[in-house]
């Protein structure tokens, strides 16, 4: 098994499945939506889906009429350990850094005071509501910054709206790109969080250290229509999701959880529909 999910991975089209699913967990795709992402063929697309299920590596699941993926995380710990306790034998000096066995447990985290980056296309909104909500709830546990892949010039006048009306501070916030956390005087983050689905579909320069991820995925009230009283039902509504997913982030006691158990943790707020 270890060796046909190693050959299906050789084929890069098929990695960049891999990958971009891994990028989206615990999110499930329709293969519509991988083809468009990764300019792929429908009938190719298929083609590599069926490649990567019968490997062990991905899962497919109906919602309604439709099929949708996702990673097998079961399967891809699997390969992992496996390629660690067979290649490596089971000996981290002999493999990259950072590698471990994802059965064996990890030490927990530190009580120190976390460093989170919340991810965000234009970091204009949900990025910025992250921020300043996770600030306010738990600036004393977390510094906390957010940064776009692409972002705006400015701050999306709805979001600032509906901040200063929550009582949020909106004085240190500011668009920022994502490469001001890239350079070798970037502060190392110890969380990483996208919040829109385009953000976590592209392939993103390494960040310092090796920090804990997730996908926490929100609809754009940006591209909310209609009324202005309708455009901020939406920025509500965003802002109230986001607020249940960093409250559940907060109340987590990191000092008692290992790293494996932390990132299923978070991985379960971005897949709970209570928190959205």
């Amino acid at each position: 098994m270890l060796l046909d999910q190693l050959s299906t991975l050789a084929h890069a089209p098929r990695m960049d499945v891999f990958r971009l699913l891994m990028r989206r967990y615990p999110d499930a795709l329709p293969a519509g939506e991988i083809s468009v992402v990764l300019g792929f063929k429908a009938s190719t697309t298929s083609v590599y889906l069926a490649a990567l299920s019968g490997a062990g590596l991905i899962r497919q699941d109906r919602a309604g009429t439709s099929l949708r993926y996702s990673v097998d995380m079961q399967g891809a710990r699997t390969m992992v350990a496996q390629v660690f306790d067979e290649c490596c034998n089971g000996r981290p000096d002999l493999c990259p850094p950072g590698l471990v066995d994802p059965f064996k447990e990890s030490t927990p985290i530190s009580d120190a005071k976390q460093n989170v980056l919340f991810i965000c296309t234009g970091n204009s909104a949900r990025s910025i509501f992250a921020e300043a909500i996770m600030r306010h709830e738990a600036g004393a546990r977390f510094n906390v910054c957010s940064a776009g892949t692409k972002p705006q010039s400015e701050l999306n006048p709805f979001a600032v709206e509906m901040l200063d009306q929550k009582g949020l501070d909106i004085a240190a916030l500011r668009a920022k790109n994502i490469a001001e956390f890239q350079g070798e005087d970037a502060p190392v983050m110890d969380f990483v969080f996208t919040v829109c689905d385009q953000a976590a579909n592209e392939e993103c320069p390494a960040l310092h250290g090796q920090p804990i991820s997730a996908h926490w995925g929100l609809p754009d009230p940006v591209k909310a229509t209609g009324t202005d009283a309708e455009k901020r039902l939406a920025f509500q509504q965003t802002f109230g999701a986001m607020r249940n997913r960093i409250i559940a982030f907060s109340a987590l006691p990191l000092e008692t959880l290992t790293r494996a158990s932390l990132q299923h943790k978070v991985d379960e707020i971005g897949r709970n529909k209570e928190t959205t």
